[in-house]
């Protein structure tokens, strides 16, 4: 209960700075679900358009790549403009996620990358550690991440390019 109270207290002092207008979709396995529930809860008290992609109930026994596809699948279509996934460790969900084509997923720890990773290289899924790190950062980095655009640079799309390049060769 006193983790929920610190990131409301958290999260009342943070200013988005544009109205949030893009469609965000999420998901976790059963060791990101809590996470992933007060993720939700926060996004849509910000005003936030939220896709729920499951799990919809805690299973212990399921598995993150049947639960990242949908979103990995609703990212690369164009259904949601990011998104946003919760496992143990976040490196499941980052490993699987990158298997669709057009999912620029990655773990991010920190704030830093949060950010950068959208700003320079167009990164569209947030990956989290629902078991490595605790809600008030969970949640700076959300913001972090929601907050950044990618700023399309030459150096910046050249290397996107690249990727995309690598993409078509070997999905």
């Amino acid at each position: 209960m006193q983790c929920l109270q610190r990131i409301r207290q958290s999260t009342e002092s943070v200013h988005i700075a544009n109205p949030p207008n893009m469609k965000i979709g999420i998901a976790a396995d059963h060791a990101g679900f809590e996470h992933k529930q007060q993720i939700v809860a926060q996004l849509q008290k910000k005003g936030y358009d939220v896709k729920d992609y499951g799990a919809q109930a805690y299973d212990a026994d399921d598995d993150y790549p049947d639960i990242i596809l949908p979103l990995a699948q609703a990212i690369a279509s164009g259904e949601v403009e990011r998104g946003i996934a919760v496992c143990g460790s976040g490196v499941g969900v980052s490993i699987a996620a990158n298997k669709v084509a057009g999912v620029r997923a990655a773990l991010i720890t920190e704030t830093y990358s949060a950010h950068q990773g959208v700003e320079h290289d167009d990164m569209n899924l947030l990956c989290l550690g629902g078991r490595v790190i605790g809600p008030v950062l969970q949640w700076e980095l959300v913001e972090a991440f929601l907050n950044a655009r990618y700023k399309g640079e030459e150096r910046f799309q050249r290397r996107l390019d690249k990727v995309i390049a690598l993409e078509k060769k070997h999905f």
